[in-house]
């Protein structure tokens, strides 16, 4: 006798995201200001600006970009802005911050254009593991889209799931 094997997970209406899927591709580029800095310490308007006007900004095509600050010096606002405004035309995307800010943006940057009505009401599991290194701060903004809106919510593999959230009945 041969009896029909039933793929239960397959049959469950379980929805399984992975956090991979919101992974945008692309460089990744931090652009510290601190050897555009007089001896590490102050900027001078003038060089600086003469900086901006003469850097070939175009190598910065199609890239994410971070800008920082790796001296210990006060640096103007002004400045990070004055960077960030020479790079919009080229760049995917820029940010105040290190790359692993650069990388938390890009994940809420990518949930936030997540349709939620495709999960509304339903059994959701988050995939915990990849190939891709995800930041932990992806899976709590995750969840926090996520909750309003699902009836469930699990993190793992089917077959071996941890349960987060249950909507009260």
């Amino acid at each position: 006798m041969s009896a029909d094997i039933e793929n239960k997970v397959a049959n469950s209406g379980l929805i399984t995201i992975s956090l991979e899927d919101f992974h945008q591709t692309g460089d990744r580029v931090l652009f510290d200001i601190k050897p555009l800095l007089w001896q590490e310490l102050a900027l001078k308007e003038k060089d600086f600006r003469a900086f901006i006007k003469q850097n070939d900004w175009s190598q910065y095509q199609n890239k994410f970009v971070a800008i920082t600050c790796s001296a210990d010096a006060i640096v103007p606002t002004w400045a990070f802005m004055l960077i960030g405004i020479a790079l919009q035309p080229y760049v995917k995307k820029v940010i105040f911050g290190n790359l692993s800010d650069l990388e938390r943006e890009l994940y809420i940057d990518s949930i936030n254009s997540f349709d939620l009505n495709s999960i509304a009401d339903k059994r959701v599991l988050v995939k915990g593991c990849g190939d891709i290194n995800i930041p932990d701060s992806a899976f709590i903004y995750v969840s926090e889209k996520f909750i309003p809106v699902v009836k469930s919510l699990m993190f793992g593999e089917a077959c071996s799931n941890v349960p987060l959230y249950k909507k009260a009945k």
